[in-house]
């Protein structure tokens, strides 16, 4: 009798969805479609949504059953929602959490970022110049856990960023977060050029994207820049203080108006490549040794002594995509942002290398943060006393700053 009842209930449960097609319009998106393709392809059966199971006010657990269990969605309500651990991340739950705003950190891996594959921290105010990225990092995280934060392992593959009263909902693979604030912090990949063999492999053991992190570990060393646009060249410059000799490979001749390339020709212990192309990157288990290097009138590479490599090849790229055009972007990708760190969108904040900041460090990644926690803390005040007064015009000058903050400052 209770599996009839328990039957009846799921088939009630599918009726009801098929009878709401905004709700299934809004839930059932190319992401999720994306998703289960991908399940199919690990092997697992998809047979579509079974039921809507209540477990707590304001929260529902979606499930779909597969052939052999089934996969609970779990739904969260919460104040801030931030997408990404890195150290902007992790900097502004810490922030938020600490002012009792429910914050919840979904974070693909913690183990993948700049930060966390970075050997040693030597420019983080406070920290013992010993310190890796990653024990940085997993304090960091640990410090927000600790004033409440509730941080997640997911994937997000999609956001919505028009939901009833503001509400921004957030879709991964496991679970889906509703939240009155968003903040964006995903970063940035390395670079958004073809990799080279041995480039992956020696990431953080040689090959670097960042002189301004790694220049000092170069020491009276030979390195090479490769690439010719403006960042190659500023981080050219900023290692010229530190190698003994700075190799710059490029596969095309320097501008004579170009002032800032012509400035670090004149450097004397810079050596350029023309019409140069990187082949490879070469090491063992202690990291680069070399790289293969290919002049265009030559037939074979030849190989380069050098300690260190610094890719500067098509730029880096921050990771949007899963934003499906939502928020307004910058012409070179990041997301456009004002003083305060807030996006095109209410309540959407962008913070990190996803910016594209050039100074991409960590303790700018941390300040943005900070700032966007503390815009975060106003923007929710300022939403809940319109609420309260039931007042839906936004856009009054200087209301903002005219608001009487009750309790501890976020800041202190």
């Amino acid at each position: 009798m209770q599996l009839q009842c328990r039957a009846y209930t799921e088939y009630i449960g599918l009726l009801t969805l098929l009878l709401m097609p905004a709700a299934v319009e809004s839930f059932v998106t190319p992401g999720i479609v994306r998703y289960a393709a991908n399940e199919q392809m690990r092997g697992h059966s998809e047979t579509g949504f079974t039921g809507i199971k209540s477990r707590s006010p304001g929260a529902r657990t979606f499930y779909r059953r597969r052939s052999t269990s089934a996969v609970f969605m779990e739904e969260i309500e919460c104040d801030v929602a931030v997408i990404g651990g890195g150290p902007a991340g992790c900097t502004c739950a810490l922030y938020t959490s600490r002012s009792k705003l429910k914050t919840v950190v979904l974070d693909k891996n913690p183990a993948v970022g700049a930060l966390a594959i970075t050997s040693t921290i030597a420019n983080y105010p406070g920290v013992d110049r010993t310190m890796s990225g990653m024990a940085l990092l997993d304090q960091m995280r640990e410090q927000a856990i600790q004033y409440g934060t509730d941080y997640r392992r997911a994937q997000v593959f999609m956001v919505d960023l028009d939901g009833e009263d503001g509400m921004k909902t957030v879709y991964t693979p496991d679970v889906t977060v509703k939240a009155r604030s968003l903040v964006l912090a995903t970063g940035a990949l390395g670079r958004s050029g073809p990799s080279y063999d041995g480039e992956d492999k020696y990431l953080g053991q040689g090959v670097s994207y960042c002189a301004t992190c790694d220049g000092a570990f170069y020491q009276n060393s030979e390195v090479c820049v490769v690439g010719v646009n403006q960042e190659a060249v500023e981080e050219a410059q900023f290692l010229t203080k530190f190698a003994s000799t700075v190799h710059w490979i490029t596969s095309v001749d320097v501008k004579d108006d170009d002032t800032a390339a012509q400035y670090l020709l004149s450097c004397p212990n810079v050596k350029q490549w023309k019409k140069t192309k990187l082949v490879s990157v070469e090491g063992d288990v202690g990291g680069v040794t070399g790289v293969m290097i290919k002049e265009t009138k030559e037939k074979e590479a030849v190989l380069l002594p050098v300690e260190g490599a610094f890719i500067y090849m098509g730029g880096s790229k921050p990771i949007t995509d899963f934003l499906g055009g939502k928020v307004k972007l910058q012409d070179d990708g990041g997301v456009h942002v004002d003083e305060e760190m807030s996006t095109s969108v209410p309540g959407v904040y962008g913070i990190g290398d996803i910016r594209n900041t050039p100074f991409k460090q960590v303790v700018v990644a941390a300040s943005d943060g900070c700032v966007a926690a503390m815009s975060i803390d106003r923007y929710l005040k300022e939403e809940k006393l319109f609420k309260s007064i039931g007042y839906t015009n936004k856009l009054i000058p200087g209301l903002r700053d005219a608001l009487v903050v009750g309790g501890e400052n976020i800041g202190e």
